[in-house]
């Protein structure tokens, strides 16, 4: 029973967390952020959230996710900074009207905090753009949403 239970809290957390949207040269990216309570513990303030990522190309050349950029700020102003190959160990491919999603995760030493980045992504003649990733709130289930 604990577990069908985990699974149905699990199921409507998703269905009520948040997705963010943007969209640059005809590459989509959402995220869809979820607070990891498992994983957390907030009376050693080490929270954490997982956060879902798909990126969908809409034009019509083949692009490549080479890396990416996260600007994460948490409510006391601390920023974190991460930079690094692909996403996840990967450096995906998508030919036109392909998606790629990924999940991830971040972890905080404040309950609520922001996070916003880009992806730099190659074309087909191998010229580099970069991606708008949109920010999104890190806030706590049934927290007031706060403005990081």
């Amino acid at each position: 029973m604990k577990t069908r239970n985990a699974m149905l809290a699990w199921r409507v957390q998703q269905e009520l967390a948040p997705m963010y949207r943007t969209v640059t040269q005809s590459i989509e990216v959402c995220a869809e952020p979820s607070y990891l309570s498992s994983q957390s513990d907030p009376e050693s303030r080490h929270f954490v959230w997982a956060y879902r990522i798909t990126i969908t190309n809409h034009s019509p050349e083949t692009v490549q996710v080479v890396s990416r950029y996260w600007h994460i700020t948490d409510e006391t102003g601390r920023v974190q900074e991460v930079r690094g190959e692909g996403v996840v160990g990967e450096q995906p491919v998508l030919q036109p009207g392909d998606s790629y999603t990924y999940t991830s995760g971040c972890p905080l030493t404040a309950p609520s905090g922001i996070m916003v980045g880009r992806y730099t992504m190659r074309g087909p003649h191998g010229a580099f753009f970069d991606v708008d990733i949109p920010a999104f709130s890190l806030d706590l289930p049934g927290a007031a949403a706060r403005i990081n």
